[in-house]
This record gives C-alpha cells, sequence and structure tokens, in this order.
C-alpha cells in the first residue's frame, strides 16, 4: 500500500508542544549557520533560522560556523521569514544574573577600565557596563592633585585604562542599569590588617601620590597618610613642592593613626635644630634678623636659620609705632634685643633697641 503525502500541518501536530513559539525577550540557543560581512544566520533548530544585524556582527569577533550561542529574541519574525536577534542582550541579560550574585556574595573580582572621565573609570563586567568613582579608588591610585584641577585628575585616570584592578561592586539595579564599583572596599580587609601592625612612633616608608598646599599624601603599602605642611621639614615651608614630588619615594614616622588614614612626620626623624641653635641666644642679647610676617599682633623675625621670634604689638610703643605695617617691612633686616627665651614652649620674644622696658 503507498504512503500517503504528509503535509506540512500534519507535520507540525505531529510534533505537538516540541514546537515551541517564539517569544519575544526571550533567549533561545541556536548554532551558527553562516558568517557574512552585514549578518550572521543562526539556526533555531525547529523554531526556524534567526538573523543578528550588522551592528552586532563585531560584538563577537571569534564566532565560527558552527558555534553554539545564546541570542536573545528581539522580534519573532522579519519580512523575511528570520527571527531577528541579539547577541548583546542575551550577554548582557546573563550578565546581571552574575553582577547581582557576585555583589551578594561579596566576591573580589578583576575588572580593567576601558576609558575615564573627570568623575572616575567606566568599566564592563560580563558584558554590563558599570562605573568607578573617583571617591571610590585606593590610596595607591586616587589622583590627588592641587586644587581642583580637573585636567590633571583626568590625566591620572587616563593612566589606569587598561589596567587590572581589584574590586568589590558596591552597588547594582538592574532596572535603572546602573553598577558601581569600589576599590576602596575590595582592599579593606588587608588594610584592616596591615593597620594592625603600625604603631605610633613607627617609621615607614611611602610613595607620594600627591602634593597640595596643605601637605604631601603618601601611599604608605597601600594605606594612605598624610604628612602635614607643618610636619614636612623643621624649617618655615611655603610650598610642599619644593621638598617633595609626586611619585617620590620618602621615609616618615607616624605621629597619628586615624580610621582609615595615617598622619605622617617627616621633619620628625631628625632632631629639631632649633632646641640646638635657641641655645645661643639669652634674655638682654643683641641680634639681627629678619623679617618673615607681619600680622596685627606683631612680626615674626628670622635671627637663626631654624629660629623664628616675635616682636609683640606692645614692644612697639604706643599711636603709628603700634602699627605692625608701619614699622616694618617684610624681607627687611633690623636689629633686635632678645627680652625673653622660652625653650618648652618654643617661643623667644624680641624687642627693637631703645624699646625695652626698663
Amino acid at each position: 500500500m503507498a504512503k500517503t503525502a504528509t503535509t506540512m500541518d500534519e507535520l507540525l501536530a505531529a510534533q505537538g508542544d516540541s514546537v515551541k513559539q517564539l517569544t519575544q525577550g526571550e533567549s533561545v540557543v541556536g548554532t551558527i549557520l553562516s558568517i557574512r560581512k552585514h549578518e550572521v544566520l543562526v539556526d533555531l533548530g525547529a523554531q526556524g533560522v534567526g538573523l543578528v544585524p550588522r551592528r552586532e556582527v563585531g560584538f563577537y569577533r571569534s564566532l565560527n560556523v558552527g558555534d553554539e550561542v545564546t541570542a536573545s529574541i528581539v522580534e519573532t519574525e522579519l519580512d523575511n521569514g528570520y527571527s531577528l536577534l541579539s547577541l548583546r542582550k542575551a550577554v548582557k541579560d546573563r550578565g546581571w544574573d552574575e553582577v547581582m550574585a557576585t555583589m551578594e556574595s561579596g566576591k573580589v573580582i578583576e575588572v580593567s577600565p576601558y576609558d575615564a572621565n573627570r568623575g572616575g573609570l567606566l568599566v564592563e563586567y560580563d558584558g554590563v557596563r558599570g562605573f568607578l568613582p573617583v571617591s571610590q579608588l585606593s590610596a595607591e591610585h586616587y589622583p590627588r592633585v592641587g586644587g581642583s584641577d580637573k585636567d590633571e585628575i583626568l590625566s591620572r585616570l587616563n593612566i589606569l585604562i587598561g589596567k587590572k584592578l581589584t574590586v568589590r561592586i558596591l552597588d547594582c539595579d538592574r532596572k535603572a542599569n546602573k553598577l558601581i564599583f569600589s576599590e576602596k572596599e575590595a582592599i579593606k580587609d588587608g588594610l584592616a590588617a596591615r593597620f594592625e601592625k603600625l604603631a605610633v612612633g613607627d617609621s615607614v616608608k611611602g610613595v607620594v601620590t600627591g602634593v597640595v598646599d596643605f601637605g604631601v599624601f603618601v601611599n604608605v603599602e597601600g594605606i594612605e597618610g598624610l604628612v602635614h605642611i607643618s610636619e614636612i621639614s623643621w624649617e618655615r615651608v611655603s610650598n610642599p613642592s619644593d621638598y617633595v614630588k609626586v611619585g617620590q619615594t620618602i621615609d616618615a614616622k607616624i605621629i597619628a593613626i586615624d580610621k582609615d588614614r595615617l598622619s605622617l612626620s617627616i621633619k620628625q626623624l631628625t632632631e629639631d635644630p632649633w632646641m640646638t641653635e635657641v641655645d645661643q641666644f639669652k634674655p638682654g642679647d643683641k641680634v639681627e634678623g629678619t623679617i618673615t610676617r607681619i600680622t596685627p599682633f606683631g612680626a615674626f623675625v628670622q635671627i637663626s636659620p631654624a629660629v623664628e621670634a616675635l616682636v609683640h604689638v606692645s614692644e612697639l610703643g604706643g599711636g603709628d609705632d603700634a602699627d605692625p605695617e608701619k614699622v616694618f617691612t617684610l624681607n627687611e633686616r633690623k636689629a633686635f634685643v632678645v627680652l625673653d627665651v622660652e625653650k618648652d614652649s618654643r617661643k623667644i620674644s624680641l624687642s627693637l633697641p631703645g624699646k625695652t622696658k626698663k
């Protein structure tokens, strides 16, 4: 008996529920049929053929015929009968699942920034793009610059593009398409252990990461330290950049340990020359000095390389003579008389000749 021809409807009916209709937004698995300049065709088995458009061809540069890929359905049927697919969306969807799992676990991961702006670094993780703000960089990578030099900040951040950074996911919101990374959080556990090994009075080595008006920032094995301008040198410091440069390795003494930062001193690693030089001055001595500062309450005078003394306004007499601005000129040299030496409080008082109280 001859076989009866089977119609397509009968074939589909025989398949029953095994042929599932495609749904927009769902993920499907298929095999690469062909790779052309403007499109990639994907065999979806009984569900037909899918097309990946030109704009996504470059997303996977290593695709080969026969490779199995996961794609997302953008449109179930085009005019040519194909389904419109997105490889990028499927990767991103899977990526968000990984992102959520990584954040919940608190796992430390490695990322490489692909771009930078003045606010931070642009990062992609498992197909999901995110952001690493400047404020979440470690002491090693934080761009410490004077004032608010945004161009210099961007220049420092550009150096980190392509560099492997250890981070944790700080925040993620799939609906808002927000993904925030933190380098500070990733190294926090290690920093706590390092802090425990440090004590006030210890001498440490560090690398200068920033020089600003009020001092010097130093990276001490991943811990941020600050040398205040008053702790750079025993002599008066007007410009910290005259003493250290970014990238320079320095020795410093820990003078305080805060919650997440060290207070450091460079000058306290050497003997205070003031204590030696002050011994040459006694009340009644006549000295010469250079006016270094003029204030409403008097003038400061450099009477030796390390010793600065004060002529108080009360030593200038009355009337116009009591106005330091009218009596002194910055950087001029004048003769003075030593009134008092207070070694414990590091103070020397001066008077003008002829103005000394009887």
